[in-house]
């Protein structure tokens, strides 16, 4: 996969920007909340599927090599972390909230709107599934589904639709400006 100067560019930037959100939070028991899906929301509807999902994916890596970009730090003993599915899952969220942003028909609020609910909904599952897996796998702690959705998915959801309906407005107003920068 090959990508201009101006796409690595601007997914390198998001990248930072993502970094930059984890350290603007509101501490949680587990899952603290942050800043880095507002990032994650932005850069697919700005940058598109692949570009979008690239920016994570370098977030991501950043993290993985030993740079203290997450939230609880860095380095590869974070696959280890319980909230480890959330980044997973900011990767497949940008790529599928680009992917919505980019399909036919004019650009608007509602569909941005849309791709920033359906991301959403993956950054839950797969954040979800994975702090099930580890609490109860890695930890050793039983814990139920229930009580994971309590404390991983439940506190979030006003402050993620706050940022969804922040993007949707953003995004409206200025992506078809930066997809022209873009080449997109």
């Amino acid at each position: 996969m090959r990508f201009p100067v101006r796409i690595m560019t601007l997914s390198a930037l998001f990248a930072v920007l993502t970094a930059v959100g984890a350290f603007i939070r509101i501490p949680f028991p587990l899952v603290p909340l942050t800043l880095q899906s507002f990032f994650v929301f932005l850069s697919g509807t700005l940058l598109g599927s692949r570009a979008g999902a690239l920016a994570q994916i370098l977030y991501v890596g950043m993290g993985l090599i030993g740079l203290p970009v997450f939230t609880g730090g860095g380095g590869p003993q974070y696959i280890l972390h319980p909230t480890f599915g959330y980044l997973l899952g900011f990767i497949a969220a940008a790529w599928i909230i680009g992917f919505i942003s980019e399909r036919s028909g004019k650009p608007s609020f509602a569909r941005y709107l849309t791709a920033c609910l359906i991301g959403t909904a993956v950054i839950y599952t797969v954040g979800a599934f994975v702090l099930y897996l580890n609490l109860n796998h890695v930890a050793g702690k039983e814990t139920s589904i229930r009580q994971v959705l309590g404390f991983g998915v439940i506190p979030f959801i006003a402050g993620d639709i706050i940022k969804m309906l922040g993007t949707a407005a953003l995004a409206s107003r200025v992506g078809s400006r930066l997809r022209q920068i873009s080449g997109r």
